[in-house]
């Protein structure tokens, strides 16, 4: 009989009957109760009022019954917390069974159980299985470790339950080691600080390199994430590594091969400069890349999704493999949309007949959404391989005389595209593509085809008509289409004045009276005053020479794919999304990159090793050394970096809210909007307080502090702050030489930072003679490498003379990265406030403020915070305030006065709270100063 007897439903009475059968002196009627108990328990029934006769059922010496028992524990011992504090001498007295299952089982459930006060009696029993002869019972104690950190962190660190987990990293048993490794991982991620509680040696990497050819192969895995999560000290141990990981590439389990291909692609970021090497582990990559697309088709997505980031980073890996990506006819349709990205990512001159002939034949498949991507794949394979383009146009062509409409369309649009890269080459097929015009339905496709029709309208002889025909139906086009046939009428008019005046007019009134969508509003506008005021002006900005389009504009940001990287095999890697981006709560913030390359594999020259700081990996301490490059070689401009990730470090900015020009209501004029910021501050702030444009030289200037004593500089001591002139961040230093001895020679460097800065030029600190002072600014550009450290405005610098090279941390003023175009329209500025959610403001209060509303307002424009509105309300007055940092985050602002009282109240809303701390302790420094 099977156990389904247990979910039918009993007569009345069911609880009375449950609690006498459980009381039972019988013990297989006790077991069929207890079964019966966790059967209605899986249904939903509430049977806690059993709870003290399940719990007497605990002193028995079957095991199954214990497990069932344990089991109704784990579920109702935080509802009943009181009564399960009665299970707790049977839990601790389970401990020390002399049966290991018994012992393991006892200290997993009492982990379970999220009960402060059964926790508290849960370290002594724990310490005892950590130590346990038994190695079933240790792992299962080591779980029980990052269970307990969970509930409470502070105890597992007070207990020394992390040293015994450490010390667990060297037992004999494998799957000791693999537990030991995931339960410090779990308690790495969760820590507080987002700094790892426990750091890896080479002593303990060693270890789990052992433990790793014997474990199980979700053992194998724990220990293969925690090695990615190392950094080996050198090239040699690096290389050692690689050897013993290699091995795994050869597991059945495909969790485990990408584990091992993360580690690798890491260590390979290291080895860079050792080409042999190099080479034959990417050799060996591919294999095991390959094997895992025989697998089933979900995990073949998985597999390239992952390939799709490899590819992106290391093309050389697969780049004879091309032909395993080839689609088969029962591939799903997300296995074949995969295969298809990459194949293009491989693509190249060798391989292109190969791929083309390949394409072509997908577009005749009867799939539309695969026959669109595989028609765009053509367009892509013309932009990325030049000598392939004519034999793609022809393809292309080729497919347009099919004349399915889905096929024609997406040719349409990558032409357009093949355009934009060759322009003034193919353009002999445009009268093919005007044959088609009547059957584009599709917005893009109807958008690329008037785009091609005003860029070439000098070669189309009847363009007036073709886009008088759009114009008749314009009101019922796509906002893409409206855009686009705006643009493509202004540019015929420019080109052929005489003939289309009648049109030009009629599309303008079309755009600025008719319409009630802003984006083409504004341009209307903007065409409308370009042609009536100055048509020379309006013929070198609309017929300007536009820039080639990029071969690849799908590639990731390459931030953001080093971090993905570090993600290979997990969710991250799937979604190619940073885990910050889908995962809320701990471990979501801490971020993983690629080491640096070391610098003889880089090849590259001193001057852009200066710009590249290594990462210091403790900043307390602020060990390694910053200056290993030639910290003494001029420095180079920084090289601009992508927007994408970097300068929005905290993941928020307005900058798709605020960059697409002024905003407008519908009744009035876009062109007649005053500039934001800038100049126009002094003239809001004339408006509303009666006021004149205020200087900039108003700027507080906070006093110097000691960064660098004496004694810790060997007579080297530093003063410094930041301030900010002229739009451009300075450290203002004061060097004196307090030693025997002249210096001379001195260089500095930056680490990386949260807001980018590197040194816009030298260092120049004449020869400094024994105790003479010297003071010196560095002007700071905001556009090298980004990282997040704590505090946000921690600068870790390095400073080099002929002594030594010496190391301090400063904190940078917030007022020294408010940037002069912080001022945002008052329109755009409420929008905003509603839009940040509430859970994004955060209140702070101002104390010993001198003045009146006025006079704060004014000293913080000087400091480019600018006051957007002043409000009186129940007598306190309110002023709105905007600013902006130098990494585009924009913070809004209600600053509260009472007038006669030296307090204040002031609100902060950002979609990146973070910087609120940096945004107050600035706002107190302003208001304080004379």
């Amino acid at each position: 009989m099977t156990d389904s007897k247990y979910f039918t439903t009993t007569k009345k009475g069911e609880i009375f009957e449950l609690k006498s059968e459980l009381n039972n002196d019988k013990k297989e009627k006790k077991k069929e109760a207890v079964k019966k108990v966790i059967a209605s328990m899986t249904v939903g029934k509430d049977v806690s009022a059993l709870f003290p006769d399940v719990v007497n059922c605990m002193q028995t010496d079957n095991l199954e019954l214990k497990k069932l028992v344990y089991l109704y524990l784990m579920n109702y011992a935080k509802s009943q917390p009181d009564m399960a504090i009665m299970a707790v001498n049977t839990f601790v007295k389970d401990c020390e069974d002399t049966n290991p299952l018994i012992r393991a089982l006892a200290v997993r459930t009492m982990g379970c159980i999220r009960v402060d006060k059964i926790t508290e009696y849960l370290c002594e029993p724990l310490r005892k299985c950590l130590k346990d002869e038994d190695p079933y019972v240790r792992k299962t104690a080591a779980v029980c470790v990052a269970k307990l950190y969970d509930i409470s962190s502070s105890m597992v660190e007070d207990q020394g339950f992390l040293d015994q987990l450490k010390d667990l990293l060297s037992d004999s048993n494998p799957m000791v080691v693999a537990n030991a490794v995931a339960a410090l991982s779990e308690i790495n991620e969760a820590s507080a600080s987002g700094q790892p509680l426990v750091e890896m040696n080479s002593v303990t990497i060693n270890k789990l390199l052992t433990a790793l050819n014997e474990c199980t192969e979700w053992g194998q895995v724990f220990i293969l994430d925690s090695l990615a999560n190392y950094t080996p000290k050198d090239e040699r141990e690096a290389q050692s590594i690689c050897e013993r990981i290699t091995p795994r590439l050869a597991h059945a389990n495909a969790a485990v091969v990408l584990s091992a291909i993360k580690v690798l692609m890491k260590l390979l970021e290291i080895l860079a400069g050792d080409n042999d090497f190099c080479s034959m582990l990417t050799k060996k990559l591919a294999p095991p890349l390959v094997t895992l697309l025989s697998s089933e088709p979900e995990v073949q997505y998985v597999a390239l999704r992952n390939i799709n980031l490899i590819v992106q980073k290391r093309p050389d890996i697969l780049k004879h493999e091309m032909k395993v990506f080839f689609v088969k006819y029962n591939d799903p349709i997300y296995v074949k949309l995969e295969k298809l990205d990459i194949m293009i990512r491989l693509a190249n001159q060798s391989n292109i007949a190969q791929v083309l002939s390949e394409l072509k034949e997908y577009a005749t498949e009867v799939d539309v959404d695969f026959v669109r991507k595989a028609v765009r794949a053509i367009g892509r394979c013309a932009i990325k391989v030049e000598p392939s383009a004519e034999r793609c146009v022809s393809t292309l062509l080729d497919l347009i005389q099919t004349k399915v409409n889905y096929v024609v369309q997406e040719a349409i649009v990558v032409i357009k595209d093949i355009f934009r890269k060759y322009p003034n080459k193919y353009e002999s097929i445009i009268s093919t593509l005007c044959e088609n015009l009547d059957t584009l339905d599709e917005p893009e496709a109807r958008a690329s085809m008037v785009w091609i029709i005003g860029e070439y309208a000098e070669r189309i002889d009847n363009a007036d008509e073709l886009l008088d025909g759009f114009l008749e139906g314009f009101q019922d086009e796509n906002a893409q289409v409206q855009l686009q046939l705006l643009t493509a009428v202004v540019k015929l008019f420019l080109k052929r004045p005489a003939d289309t005046q009648e049109l030009v007019q009629h599309i303008l009134s079309l755009a600025t009276q008719d319409s009630d969508n802003p984006d083409l509003r504004d341009r209307g506008f903007i065409y409308w005053r370009l042609l009536s005021t100055d048509p020379a002006a309006a013929k070198e900005v609309v017929l300007a020479d536009k820039p080639l389009i990029s071969e690849e504009t799908d590639l990731l940001e390459p931030t953001l794919l080093d971090e993905l990287i570090c993600h290979i095999s997990s969710l991250a890697s799937v979604y190619h999304k940073p885990p910050t981006a889908f995962v809320e709560g701990r471990g979501a913030g801490v971020r993983k990159s690629l080491p640096n390359r070391s610098a003889s594999a880089a090849g590259e020259d001193s001057s852009s090793s200066v710009q590249e700081a290594t990462v210091i990996p403790n900043q307390e301490s602020l060990i390694g050394d910053l200056l290993s490059m030639d910290i003494g070689a001029p420095a180079a401009p920084a090289a601009p970096v992508p927007a994408s990730s970097n300068v929005d470090l905290l993941g928020g900015g307005l900058d798709i809210l605020l960059g697409g020009g002024p905003v407008a209501s519908n009744d009035t004029a876009p062109a007649a909007a005053a500039p934001v910021g800038g100049s126009a501050a002094g003239g809001l702030l004339g408006d509303i307080f009666g006021i004149g444009p205020v200087s900039s030289t108003n700027m507080i200037q906070i006093p110097k502090i000691t960064w660098l004593p004496a004694d810790k500089g060997k007579g080297l001591e530093i003063q410094g702050t930041f301030s900010r002139r002229a739009g451009q961040v300075y450290m203002d230093m004061t060097f004196t030489n307090k030693a025997m001895q002249a210096m001379t020679g001195f260089a500095i460097q930056l680490n990386k930072n949260s807001f980018g800065l590197v040194p816009s030029a030298p260092l120049q600190v004449a020869p400094l003679q024994p105790s003479q002072s010297v003071d010196t600014s560095l002007p700071l550009g905001t556009t090298g490498p980004v990282q997040r450290m704590e505090p946000l405005n921690n600068l870790q610098v390095a400073i080099k003379n002929n002594v030594d090279i010496f190391y301090f941390a400063c904190l940078v003023h917030g007022n020294a990265l408010f940037v002069e175009d912080g001022q945002l329209d008052k329109r755009v500025f409420l929008t905003t406030w509603k839009e940040i959610p509430a859970a994004n403001e955060i209140q702070y209060n101002l104390h010993g403020i001198v003045g009146t509303a006025d006079t704060v307002a004014a000293k913080m424009t000087a400091n480019n915070i600018f006051t957007i509105a002043k409000r009186n309300v129940e007598g306190q007055d309110m002023l709105y305030q905007s600013l902006k940092l130098t990494n585009n985050i924009w913070v809004l602002l209600e600053l509260k006065l009472s007038p006669g009282s030296s307090d204040a109240t002031l609100s902060l809303k950002t979609r990146s709270v973070e910087v609120g701390a940096i945004i107050f302790t600035a706002y107190e420094q302003i208001i304080r100063s004379p």
